[in-house]
């Protein structure tokens, strides 16, 4: 049976079975990825506000009115961001929602009236086999719609993302359940789609692991499973609400375990959150955490000594702050979690009610 966009000739075997379908999806789908632009401000000697180009990427066109899914990386800063069809043509679209715990965002544009947006359909991620065929589609270093091919090479990786800010401070997460794929993927292709062979989505195209900065063959993509539990709440508030705790933490080093044992305080664990404070009031206070009460100052910044250590959250051990995130990824305000802590060398287990994370101290 010929495919959408083959014609009985090409089906008749001029073409492999392998290329007729990988004929069929780009032809298909090829113009519901898009290529993003964006312009970014910077500041002269005359604190006059600047345009200059910023990043750009792929996105997926997810809905017919105009709702495109990419990566939060590529309209991070954006003072404004474009959007470019198959068809040459380009429109300035808005952020609507990021999420940065996972790297997505969703931005809308309104494309001319009485044009027929070709929207990518979701997949199911949950069903992926190491070895299935995958395709992805994306602008690398601005080449639009290339399509590449390759294998899942593994699922439910957690890969750990770091973005510096604009002040030089850096923040890390880990961002769970991703896809590698050895797919050709390259810079430009950040938020466009990696398909299965019937052109459904399977993930957003994030990041590569690559010493040259090309594509050496390890390219990672979110979970289209991930996508379908964002862009609802992305598009709705403009964000996503997550469960927090209201505390301030800081992650256990061999130097300061050394210095707490050096002053009495107990070190019952080598690894683990220690509270610097509770916010008083909030729903750590309420549940009995302490936090510490002997300040300690570093080159970079100052906590306290003498709280509470925390080992885990519903059973995820917390030895960082990133692996925090990862226990409270899914979770939603209000939801309640059992909290793993020590006060001195006593072992303590307590519920906690979340409250907003954008409201926690961390």
């Amino acid at each position: 049976m010929a495919g959408v966009g083959l014609s009985d000739a090409e089906v008749s075997g001029e073409y492999t079975v392998d290329e007729k379908e990988n004929i069929d999806v780009y032809e298909r789908l090829n113009e519901g990825v898009v290529n993003i632009t964006t312009e970014q401000l910077y500041y002269n000697w005359f604190s006059e506000a600047v345009p200059q180009e910023g990043d750009s990427g792929s996105g997926s066109i997810i809905d017919a009115q105009g709702y495109v899914l990419t990566n939060k990386h590529v309209v991070k800063d954006a003072y404004k961001v474009y959007v470019g069809l198959a068809d040459g043509s380009r429109f300035e679209a808005k952020v609507v929602g990021i999420d940065p715990e996972n790297d997505l965002a969703v931005i809308k544009f309104s494309p001319s009236k009485g044009v027929k947006l070709t929207v990518i359909p979701y997949g199911d991620s949950s069903r992926l086999r190491v070895g299935q065929k995958v395709l992805a589609i994306g602008n690398p270093f601005g080449l639009e719609r290339t399509l590449t091919q390759g294998i899942v090479s593994g699922i439910g990786r957690p890969v750990s993302q770091t973005e510096r800010a604009s002040n030089g401070s850096s923040s890390t997460v880990v961002i769970q359940n991703m896809i590698q794929t050895d797919a050709s993927i390259n810079p430009g292709n950040s938020g466009g789609p990696l398909l299965n062979s019937r052109g459904e989505l399977l993930g957003v195209n994030t990041m590569i692991y690559s010493p040259s900065g090309g594509s050496v063959g390890i390219g990672f993509a979110v979970p289209v499973a991930t996508a379908k539990r964002v862009v609802p709440e992305l598009i709705k508030s403009g964000r996503v609400a997550r469960g927090g705790i209201e505390v301030s933490t800081v992650a256990l080093f061999s130097d300061l375990v050394d210095y707490m044992k050096q002053n009495g305080i107990a070190t019952p664990v080598e690894a683990g959150l220690l509270v610097s404070q509770a916010k008083k009031g909030g729903n750590a206070d309420r549940a009995g955490i302490r936090g510490g009460s002997t300040q300690v100052r570093t080159r970079s910044s100052s906590f306290f000594v003498g709280g509470d250590i925390i080992v885990s959250v519903n059973g995820v051990k917390t030895e960082s702050d990133a692996q925090l995130h990862v226990a409270l990824e899914t979770t939603k305000p209000g939801d309640s979690v059992e909290l793993v802590y020590y006060r001195g060398n006593k072992k303590i287990t307590a519920q906690v009610q979340l409250s907003d994370s954008a409201k926690t101290a961390n």
